[in-house]
């Protein structure tokens, strides 16, 4: 068994082996005298229409390390933001981020709705659940709720369509899930499930739980035959597991009536241009004086144009944004900080890469297929790129030209991987397309092997004008080296299909989701994992279904070789604890994948706009704002941000 660490989980894989994770600050709130009802809940509780304070909490809160100065009667209030799409809702339960087990600051893996967890020889997990814990109805939260979704959802075809999910799977290995009593649950394995903790703490996390007894009145195992058909036509979905599908949707977010454990909960009906979320009157984090969070009452998510976002916000129209705000609306939204009463504030980016160009080696077309799998035609699409002119044409000369890699606060970061095939070097890409057979046409155009001239259409999700306006100057390098670039803007689910289905050449979009890894990190997006993967969607599907689906990497095709060993590689990993070693797998995937070009970064380094109201107080006035990990906010807990309040100096509250 590995040498047990307390109270600590790497970023992205698992520590606490054989030991408790506890929750910090667990039991402070034993010594704490008894706290005020939050003032937006008082009025409720004197009425008797919600129990007070202490039967709304569990038996040991995670107490979070903040005390806002304000007295409880001033706290509360509404916090205002702006999104682009109704879809937007879907944001609230990443920002919010209460998870079984979450990420921390540093991205450890810590406690979170659990009150502690336990990890054996990296195959066995126990979790400890926080006994009076509630769900936002005021319903329990117990092992039965993690019973529900094993028993009833999980292991239910009719809702499980294709089997258990892939993330309960180890080579295919079903988890034997026990249940020792009301407040443990048990998942164990016969060999490690390295990604197991990293699903459930993800901003989209994989959940093990459900709220059983909101749920079960659609599930046809618990409901009378009459009444869940009845239900089922009016709703007019095609039978009880569409029913149950549709109310079920925790990560979309569009159903006020599903019980909820994060901090706000939406209580708008759907379709709505005001959105709101009011607090979780039954939320099991409290501040260090034993007051029940979220500090704000609740938000609002106003609706609008994606395009005039930055114009509302320079208004005053937002307390807290950064979707739809890029770098290239610092300028503008720096000069109404005075008049609109805030601050813009720059906060680091985690992804491998802001801007990133994906050749799809899935390509449908047989000729692009062939010629995108060729190393040295990758390799020269990147050199032809000016990356030092885009940064200062476009980021002010403030990013990092480069790769599509690692960053260099990662302990795995090595300078090569940035700069190998990068350098801005027109004679050395037109040497490699010489070579490779491709002859220059009439106009200037070189010629595919079938005779047509090559004109690359490159596809976007059309959700900001960066990607575009890079787009333009990557089509004016590459035309030196006798290639066109057209552009093809689509929304994103076409844009997404369009790649999956192979119709798209090479696709646009950020480069690595976690730029932060660590050895116990997964290399998932170093290799085929996923047919989510925009460089090779057929590849992935194929490693996802274990062979039932997408397109196997051909053993025969020479081009393949390192996507092979990719796929190896990342199956090394999972199959060792041993730190070193993962080490070792995780360098010679970064140097395949830089020496490779299996994707193109632009630049790296991007500051993420913020904007943060003057009296919104406890914000970082630097971080790292990343979807995954992190959940943007979501590792800061808004639900511990708050209103300045009236008589107390700003600078004072800040904890």
């Amino acid at each position: 068994m590995e040498r047990a660490l307390a109270g600590r989980a790497l970023r992205a894989g698992f520590l606490c082996l054989a030991v408790s994770c506890l929750s910090p600050f667990a039991r402070a709130e034993a010594a704490q005298p008894p706290a005020p009802e939050p003032a937006g809940l008082a009025a409720a509780v004197e009425k008797g229409d919600l129990p007070p304070l202490k039967e709304r909490l569990p038996e040991a809160p995670r107490v979070m390390p903040v005390d806002s100065a304000c007295p409880a009667a001033e706290l509360g209030g509404t916090l205002n933001m702006l999104g682009g799409s109704a879809k937007d809702t879907r944001m609230m339960p990443v920002y919010g981020y209460a998870r079984l087990v979450g990420y921390d600051e540093t991205y450890d893996i810590v406690p979170d709705i659990a009150e502690s967890y336990t990890v054996e020889e990296g195959r066995i997990f126990t979790f400890h659940l926080r006994p009076g814990m509630k769900w936002s109805d005021g319903a329990p939260f117990t092992a039965e709720d993690f019973r529900y979704f094993w028993e009833d959802m999980a292991k239910n075809p009719a809702i499980a369509k294709f089997g258990v999910p892939v993330e309960l799977l180890v080579d295919g290995e079903e988890p034997d899930v026990t249940f020792p009593d009301a407040y443990t649950v048990r998942y164990a394995w016969s060999k490690p499930n390295p990604n197991f903790l990293a699903a459930l703490a993800a901003a989209n996390p994989f959940e093990i739980f459900r709220p059983a007894h909101y749920l079960k009145k659609y599930h046809e195992r618990y409901q009378k035959p009459d009444k869940l058909e009845a239900m089922v036509k009016k709703s007019g979905q095609r039978n009880w597991a569409a029913l149950h599908f549709k109310k079920d949707r925790a990560q979309r977010n569009d159903n006020p009536d599903l019980p909820t454990i994060e901090p706000w909960m939406l209580v708008s009906e759907m379709p709505s241009e005001r959105l709101i979320f009011k607090r979780n009157p039954y939320f099991f984090r409290v501040d260090q004086e034993g007051r029940q969070l979220p500090y704000i009452d609740e938000v609002a998510l106003t609706i609008s144009n994606s395009a005039l976002i930055p114009a509302k916000v320079a208004n005053g129209e937002a307390d807290l944004q950064a979707a739809y705000l890029a770098f290239p609306n610092y300028p503008f939204l720096k000069r109404g900080e005075k008049r609109s009463h805030y601050e813009v504030r720059r906060w680091e980016s985690g992804r491998g890469s802001h801007v990133a160009l994906y050749p799809n080696l899935n390509a449908a077309d047989p000729v692009w297929r062939e010629v995108i799998r060729q190393a040295d035609f990758r390799r020269a699409l990147s050199l032809a790129i000016n990356r030092d002119d885009i940064n200062k044409a476009i980021f002010y000369g403030l990013a990092q030209p480069g790769n599509n890699t690692v960053l260099p606060d990662s302990p795995l970061f090595e300078p090569e991987f940035r700069t190998k095939w990068a350098r801005y070097d027109t004679a050395a890409a037109n040497q490699l397309l010489d070579k490779l057979g491709y002859k220059m046409g009439p106009d200037g155009l070189r010629l595919l092997p079938d005779g047509r001239e090559m004109r690359i259409v490159v596809e976007t999700a059309g959700e900001g004008r960066e990607q575009s306006d890079v787009l333009q100057l990557v089509r004016d390098d590459w035309r030196k080296i006798g290639i066109d670039l057209l552009l093809r803007e689509s929304q994103r689910e076409i844009f997404r299909n369009r790649i999956k289905a192979g119709s798209t050449l090479i696709s646009v979009w950020t480069g690595l989701d976690n730029g932060l890894p660590n050895q116990a990190t997964d290399p998932s997006e170093l290799a085929p994992a996923t047919a989510e993967q925009l460089q090779w969607p057929g590849f992935g599907m194929w490693v996802e279904t274990g062979g039932t689906g997408g397109e196997a990497p051909d053993a025969d095709d020479p081009d393949l070789v390192a996507v092979r060993r990719l796929i190896a590689l990342r199956k090394e990993w999972r199959e060792t604890l041993d730190p070193a070693k993962r080490t070792a797998i995780w360098k010679e995937m970064l140097e395949i994948s830089a020496n490779q070009v299996f994707t193109i970064g632009i630049v790296s380094g991007v500051d993420q706009i913020v904007v943060v109201a003057d009296n919104l107080e406890n914000v970082p006035e630097r971080g790292v704002y990343n979807f995954d990990p992190g959940g943007y906010f979501g590792i800061y807990h808004p639900d511990t941000f708050f209103f300045a309040c009236p008589g107390v100096d700003t600078a004072e509250q800040r904890p």
